[in-house]
């Protein structure tokens, strides 16, 4: 049985592990944020000087040449801006997650030495019911690690998938930019 001291501090130990996931949470929120003002000021900035650019153009030979040099770099920093929001949330998601499996873990041990307490206390004859209740917590951790490996391994294709698009994109764009440089030359 539990006593009030160790109920106290199981307590104190997952409000600690909420505290945490709350501030990874935080600072992820945090990370996008700054992206987003990073890249507001960015645009505005550009946008700007596209304007001045095109208003400054003398005939339409200079507006179609202009009109490239444009687009391609929108393109890119529409792609590095997926990426960079993406590895702060993947890196985030991440964190969360070894919180989480630690405090799994350590959750797991208490149970357990809290079920190996109970065996020994154990009235005779109950030897049935301990021995399920352990087959039992030994399919409920075997069942959390096979979910948790097919995770990371889900995870890691989508990670490998959106690096290969990425890398794709960027030279589709980028050979895109130089055919629509050769032709307005």
């Amino acid at each position: 049985m539990l006593t009030p001291e160790q109920l106290i501090a199981a307590q104190k130990s997952q409000l600690e592990a909420l505290f945490a996931l709350s501030g990874k949470a935080v600072d992820g929120f945090e990370r996008i944020v700054e992206l987003n003002l990073q890249t507001l000021k960015t645009a505005m900035h550009e946008s700007s000087e596209a304007a001045l650019a095109a208003l400054s153009v003398k005939d339409l030979q200079e507006l179609a040449a202009l009109q490239p040099n444009l687009a391609q770099p929108l393109t890119e920093k529409l792609l590095s801006y997926s990426q960079h929001l993406y590895e702060i949330t993947s890196g985030t998601q991440s964190e969360i997650a070894k919180a989480v499996e630690a405090n799994a873990n350590e959750m797991n041990r208490k149970v357990q030495s809290l079920v190996e307490t109970a065996t020994r206390n154990a009235p005779a004859g109950t030897e049935t019911a301990v021995a399920m209740l352990k087959s039992a917590m030994s399919a409920a951790n075997n069942a959390y690690d096979s979910l948790h490996k097919a995770s990371k391994q889900a995870a890691e294709v989508v990670e490998a998938n959106i690096n290969t698009v990425t890398s794709s994109a960027i030279k589709a764009a980028q050979s895109g930019n130089g055919r629509a440089k050769r032709a307005a030359a």
